[in-house]
């Protein structure tokens, strides 16, 4: 690393935040820089009792906090937003040194973070109820809103700053404390925002982090405590079912952002060139490490040839390297078994009759690193069609029939998001209705943002994080009967 790279890292605190302090831990995990291999650094590898700790200071902090008024909520979140936005370069030095992404993509995601806790800031104060008439007349229904309670936040390494400021914005405006467990990949970013939050005037236990190189012991004994009353968790769907059976047996309230399995749809009416514009976004953005990636993209037959040239010749030239060098959109990908899976994900696709139009080969030397790829003709049994790739790899097979795109776009038992190319007005609006998705991007190939209600359904999800649902997961409604 050089000077800035570790002035970046050593800013960050190493402990456990909690009750507003931080804790040393007698062992430390490490943290590694996946486009080389290297130690950043040791943080504190938290045990149990840390993680009953950080719930004790959750559920102390509970009721000062849900009384503390909405309008000095949205202060805090203000500042904070504020402060992550000052320090950009910083913080986006920090997420590409330990996830890998280029360094534009972090700062990207960092004025994303960041709008989060302004989105959160303004639905702090608009909070409503309701008052009205019983039918029968004599007495009057009241309504209100109160927060759930102290929360338990699961955050992946994709965004490792992002979905910490998704869930905590949030919880923070709607009233409630929280305990923070970040991926044991990333965990550099959460510390640094749990500073940022400190110095924005988060009072102590109101936010407490716990990092861990063993989430299923850390995790256990927290949610199966009654003091615990959400669990919201981001990850992949076979870890998000089994923290469900965990969850049911104190019924406890959960919102589930899990595994995506992205259809792409180019009609053959479709602006060539956006539907390029859009698929290299929907399938770039985060070295193809996100939930919300194009991972199977149908083609109409009349125009995939075409399509598939053009975006091979588009990939083919994309610079791949260490996310801290200019220009570089490839970066590695999370650790050497994310290259092994999206290696045997491409064999698998050869073998079963997929062309290779560019990429195709794992790259020698240090680093995670898999060069952006181009497939044509992968078939939909092909393994790559049932799982997330999480990495480079364009999948495109062709279709004829509208009807026939929309059966295996909805052959799956995922539905995050989709996305479909079409300048017709009727068409689309058909085919965004027909999608089992929770999300559709039409004519554009990027859907998240903090105003809009991102989540999925089947196998993809429970909730919704952002927009003006998103504080609804973090509140209880009461009913109040008002005899006259």
């Amino acid at each position: 690393m050089d000077r800035a790279e570790q002035a970046a890292v050593d800013s960050v605190p190493s402990g456990l935040y909690i009750g507003g302090r931080w804790r040393e831990t007698a062992a430390t995990m490490p943290v590694h820089d996946p486009a080389t291999g290297r130690v950043l650094r040791a943080v504190a590898d938290a045990t149990p009792e840390d993680g009953l700790a950080a719930l004790t200071a959750a559920a102390d902090a509970q009721r000062d906090w849900a009384r503390t008024p909405p309008r000095t909520r949205s202060e805090i979140l203000l500042r904070a937003h504020r402060m992550l936005l000052d320090d950009t370069e910083r913080l986006a030095l920090i997420a590409t040194l330990e996830m890998g992404k280029p360094l534009a993509e972090a700062r990207g995601e960092i004025a994303y973070a960041a709008e989060f806790f302004r989105w959160f800031a303004e639905e702090a104060v608009r909070l409503d109820g309701g008052y009205t008439t019983a039918p029968a007349g004599g007495s009057r229904f009241l309504v209100t809103r109160q927060p759930v309670g102290p929360s338990l936040l699961i955050t992946p390494w994709n965004f490792p700053m992002a979905m910490a400021t998704r869930k905590i914005g949030p919880a923070l405006a709607a009233g409630c404390t929280s305990v923070v467990k970040p991926a044991e990949q990333t965990p550099l970013c959460t510390l640094a925002l749990a500073e940022i939050l400190h110095a924005a005037g988060v009072p102590a236990g109101v936010v407490n982090v716990v990092t861990t190189s063993d989430p299923g012991a850390l995790m256990t004994p927290m949610i199966l405590d009654e003091r615990s009353r959400k669990l919201s968790f981001t990850g992949s769907t076979a870890v998000g079912k089994a923290l469900l059976e965990q969850c049911a047996r104190t019924v406890m309230r959960t919102s589930m952002e899990l595994g995506g399995n992205a259809p792409f749809l180019v009609f053959d009416d479709a602006d060539l060139d956006a539907a390029l514009e859009g698929v290299l976004a929907a399938k770039m953005r985060n070295i193809g490490q996100a939930c919300t990636a194009a991972n199977r993209i149908f083609v109409q037959r009349s125009v995939i040839d075409e399509f598939a040239a053009r975006l091979a010749e588009r990939m083919a030239a994309l610079p791949m390297g260490r996310g801290t060098e200019p220009g570089v959109v490839v970066g590695p990908l999370i650790d050497a078994a994310a290259v092994t899976k999206v290696t045997e994900l491409v064999a698998d696709a050869r073998a079963r009759g997929a062309r290779v139009l560019t990429g195709g080969d794992p790259v020698d030397g240090p680093g995670n690193f898999y060069p952006a790829t181009v497939l044509v003709d992968v078939p939909d049994d092909a393994r790559m069609c049932g799982t997330e790739i999480f990495g480079p790899v364009a999948a495109l097979a062709p279709f004829d029939t509208e009807d026939e795109a929309l059966a295996r776009a909805n052959d799956t038992p995922y539905g995050l998001v989709a996305y479909v190319y079409t300048e017709s007005l009727r068409r689309g609006l058909r085919v965004c209705e027909a999608l089992e998705t929770g999300m559709v991007g039409l004519n554009q190939g990027v859907v998240s943002n903090p105003a809009a209600p991102f989540g999925g359904v089947k196998e993809s999800g429970l909730g919704r994080e952002g927009g003006p649902t998103g504080i609804d997961e973090f509140l209880e409604t009461k009913y109040i009967g008002v005899q006259l």
